[in-house]
């Protein structure tokens, strides 16, 4: 006879499962990046040196922060989007949008900026965006954006650092 304890124990040990299974594929992932060759290359170490917990845990180790806490939601000025790990610039302040989603949205990159790869972390298919310079995680491209593209870069804040534009 299956008691309610074993359907819980049960339900408590697929989502284990299903947890530890995201986890791995998505250290996989990173493992995978890792290997590639990258202009701007650090050790782990090195790394952790320059970022903060938080940049660390995103851009090397592709977490994500909670929604709403990126003070770049709010960011009204024009200027660029750089990455936090090398400093390129990846998105111009003319393509952001609020999407509504808590991450800061772009409707296009800088050309040439970012690079992609498939993720199919939890199930989903989606496509992870990362800097082309030193290959920090920075957050996915959906196609649910706004013209002229159609596309929303959700972006991790904390992968971004803005450089507000200098009047002359």
């Amino acid at each position: 006879m299956i008691t309610r304890r074993d359907i819980t124990l049960g339900a408590v040990g697929v989502a284990a499962v299903a947890v530890t299974g995201a986890g791995l594929l998505k250290a996989l992932t990173a493992r995978a990046r890792s290997a590639e060759t990258f202009e701007v290359n650090h050790t782990p170490e090195e790394w952790r040196k320059l970022l903060t917990p938080e940049q660390y845990a995103v851009l090397r180790e592709e977490d994500t922060e909670r929604p709403f806490t990126s003070p770049l939601n709010h960011e009204k000025q024009t200027g660029m989007f750089d990455c936090a790990g090398c400093d390129l610039p990846l998105f111009a302040s003319a393509t952001k949008f609020d999407s509504g989603t808590g991450w800061p949205s772009f409707y296009a990159p800088i050309e040439g900026a970012v690079a992609s790869t498939s993720d199919n972390t939890f199930g989903m298919e989606r496509t992870e965006v990362h800097c082309r310079r030193c290959g920090g995680h920075q957050g996915h491209v959906f196609n649910d954006g706004p013209k002229p593209t159609g596309l929303r870069y959700c972006i991790n804040g904390v992968a971004l650092k803005f450089v507000a534009q200098t009047k002359s």
